[in-house]
């Protein structure tokens, strides 16, 4: 009976007593590498310079004045102006409002700094007024008629006027355009006068200095009339040339 040896086992290349075979695999073929593209290179982004002071250089405090002033749907007084941008006072406010506007004019800017009703207020060149109103054209029916018109310029001109001058000037009854006036803000009762019955008296509000464009009452174009104003008397006659 044949023996196996006894060192056959575990002996490298035996398994179990047979010879393992070894299958030899070529290399596989590696693709060719393509050469590297030079990479651009990357500019340096340039350090941000400072802003050079120019014609158009704000400061903080002046970049605060113009947003309040943007922002505002009303003219603001310099006090207002102050308090909102955070200024000293209502002399610095001024200060720099006029420094803006001079700004403004450097630039052509189509808006500037309008005194008006007591205030300050952004609004568009003169130039560009018919421009803009077709842009932000209203409704007929908000536009005041011609006897509405009348009675204001009758306040306007005569204030503080009663509802019975008035009356004797247009010569009809104006208790309907007075109501219009009163609940468009344009015109406001201003007291009482020593007249029998205490009558009310009538007046021009900011609101009407602000549609205008008036900074005061006094900025309204004078008119020229032959006849004195009721109510002053004649005219007094000027000396004539000595005999």
């Amino acid at each position: 009976m044949h023996k196996k040896p006894k060192n056959s086992r575990g002996l490298p290349g035996s398994l179990g007593g047979r010879t393992a075979l070894r299958i030899w695999t070529p290399p596989l073929p590696t693709p060719p590498r393509r050469p590297r593209r030079p990479q651009p290179r990357r500019r340096a982004k340039p350090a941000a310079e400072p802003l050079a002071p120019g014609l158009q250089k704000r400061s903080e405090d002046l970049a605060r004045l113009e947003a309040a002033l943007f922002i505002a749907r009303q003219p603001l007084s310099p006090r207002r102006l102050a308090k909102l941008a955070r200024l000293a006072d209502g002399t610095k406010a001024r200060a720099l409002l006029k420094e803006l506007r001079r700004l403004q004019d450097d630039a052509g800017s189509a808006i500037r700094i309008e005194q008006i009703a007591g205030g300050f207020q952004l609004l568009t060149r003169p130039a560009l007024g018919p421009w803009v109103r077709r842009l932000l054209a209203k409704p007929s029916e908000n536009r005041l008629s011609a006897a509405a018109m009348e009675t204001l310029a009758i306040v306007a001109y005569r204030q503080p006027v009663t509802r019975a001058e008035i009356e004797a000037i247009r010569g009809v009854g104006c208790e309907e355009m007075l109501r219009q006036l009163l609940e468009r803000d344009f015109v406001a009762i201003g007291g009482r006068t020593e007249d029998l019955g205490r009558p009310h008296v009538y007046q021009t509000t900011n609101r009407f200095l602000q549609a205008f464009g008036l900074a005061r009452i006094e900025d309204l174009p004078v008119l020229e009339s032959s006849s004195p104003p009721p109510g002053d008397g004649p005219a007094p006659a000027e000396p004539g040339p000595s005999a």
